[in-house]
Order: C-alpha cells, then structure tokens, then sequence
C-alpha cells in the first residue's frame, strides 16, 4: 500500500513556525509523504492546488488562518471536478483569529491537527458561492458587512500580531463613537426584510472578526446558509452596550437579531456595500449567495459542534 500523499499550502506569515516544522517532520517519520508550499503572492494557492491535483495527492491541507482556508477551499471548489474527485481538505489553524478553527475544535497544536487528518476521514461539507459585479466568490466560513466587517479591515496588521484576535475588539471599541448602518433589501425563499443594519453575517461556519458569533448555530453539512442581521439599534446602543458588558457577545445579539436559515440569499444594497469573505472584501451593490450542499470533502472533529449528523 502505497503512503498517504499530502501537500501542505503554508501562509507565507507563518514560515518560520517551528512547532509546524517539527509537526512535518513527525508526519513524514510516520510514512506520510508530505510536501509544503509557501504562499508569497497571489495566485500562489492557486498554483499550488492545481500541482497538487496533477500529481494526484491525498490531501490537501492548508496551514494558516481563516483567510488561508478560504484560498485553498476556493481553488478547489471552483473546478468542475465533484467533491469525490477532489483532494481532501484539511486545516492546521496559524492564523490570528482562527474562527472556523475555533469553532470547529481544530486543535492549535499543528502536530494534533495533522494527527486528526491521519486518523479522521474527511465528510463532506457545503461551502458559500458569492456572485457579484459577474464574479464568482467562494467562502468556507462567514461572510459578514456592516460594523464587524470595517472593524476586520481597519484592524491594523501589527496590532492583530500583538494582541491576536482581542486586537478586533480593541479597534471595534474605537468605532463605537461613529457605528453608520447600512440600508439594504434582503430576501430568500420565503422570507424578505429591507431596513437598516449595523451588522450582518451569512455563515456557513459560526464566527468571524475574532470571535463574534454572529451565526452562532450554522452547521457545514446542512445544505443551507445561516442568516443572521443586527438592526440599526436607534436609542438602544447604551443598552445593548451594556448587555454586551454584563452578559457577554450573545447575550447582546440575541436581544435584536433577526436569524433565518436559507438555500439561497440575494442582497440589494442601496449604496455600495462590502462582504468580508473570510478576510478577502467584495465590494458591491447587489449580491447572491447561495449554499453549495457537499463541495468539499474536509476532516473535521468527528465530535465538532458545526456538523449536523457525524455519521453522515
């Protein structure tokens, strides 16, 4: 038999990691054959992933953030090839705030994340497919506009080295004097809604910006997309502020969310708005995003809260 092939896609942030290095090494003496990349440029994912194909690895893993995931995931799931004939997806989580990691139970340590792709076989999972301006997006975990979403791109680089994933509340927190929602019509199957909005996520995983749980029940194997919008909150701020302090996060949104679980959702904003995809904004003033049932298959926790029956 044959060794198990994998090729590991490396944020070119975390080169130096030495915990990774020694966690390759352990893989390799174990028999895998294992070959890492680094990401330096655009389009080096891409690369990269099309290599992997040709050569006909396992597994492909991606080793870095949020952002890296949705790079690697998106070089896979917009070929022709089903989730069958793809490489497997795995993740080594390097990044800052490591949401999808986070919620998912992917384990920080590079060596046990590697362990649990050599012991755990993939299952299939839906990512998000965002149209707009006739371009094709994809996202593995949330796309998010409004307030979260300026917090995530101002946040300043060196600042998310420092403090990590409280760097996002930090400069959240120096908004907070000018919040400005966002007038858009949104709408589904079986459901409409046009208003004003401070925040807005659309997850296919359940956090983003560092820990917001904005869709804090979204599973990746349902074949639907989770919806959650905050309202402009008017004279309510001082006091959803305070539930925030004293109750924590989701105590906060749970007082004004609107929550809606969908196939398929189309934004229409009245100015131009931006989506986060996972750290890549696209900015637009209509989107649609839609739930791809099974794209991927990726190896997971078999005990991970984001999959509604682990057997399946």
């Amino acid at each position: 038999m044959q060794p198990p092939r994998w090729r590991l896609i490396l944020n070119g942030k975390s080169a130096g990691d030495d915990d990774l290095r020694k966690a390759v090494a352990d893989a390799r003496a174990r028999g895998i054959d294992l070959d890492v990349r680094v990401t330096w440029e655009a389009g080096d994912a891409e690369r990269y992933v099309a290599e992997a194909i040709a050569d006909g690895v396992d597994t492909v893993i991606a080793a870095g953030g949020d952002g890296t995931l949705s790079e690697v995931a998106t070089t896979l799931a917009h070929r022709e090839e089903s989730a069958e004939a793809l490489p497997t997806l795995g993740l080594v989580p390097l990044g800052t705030a490591n949401d999808f990691a986070s919620a998912a139970g992917i384990d920080s340590d590079p060596g046990v994340a590697l362990q649990l792709i050599a012991e755990h076989p993939a299952r299939p999972i839906d990512l998000l497919r965002i149209r707009a301006h006739g371009q094709t997006h994809w996202c593995a975990n949330v796309a998010s506009g409004g307030f979260g979403t300026q917090v995530t791109v101002e946040t300043d680089e060196g600042l998310k080295n420092l403090l990590g994933g409280l760097a996002y509340l930090v400069t959240g927190l120096s908004r907070l004097g000018r919040i400005d929602p966002l007038q858009a019509r949104l709408s589904g199957p079986d459901f409409e809604w046009q208003g004003e909005f401070i925040a807005l996520g659309v997850g296919n995983g359940r956090q983003a910006g560092g820990g917001q749980a904005l869709c804090p029940d979204a599973l990746v194997d349902d074949g639907l997309l989770d919806l959650t919008i905050i309202p402009e909150l008017s004279g309510e701020v001082t006091a959803t502020l305070g539930a925030l302090v004293t109750g924590g996060k989701r105590a906060a949104l749970e007082r004004v969310a609107v929550r809606q679980r969908l196939a398929w959702l189309e934004i229409e904003a009245d100015a131009p708005m931006t989506l986060n995809l996972d750290g890549e904004p696209v900015e637009s003033r209509n989107f649609h995003i839609a739930c791809v049932p099974r794209r991927l298959c990726m190896h997971l926790p078999p005990d991970t809260p984001l999959r509604g029956d682990p057997r399946a």
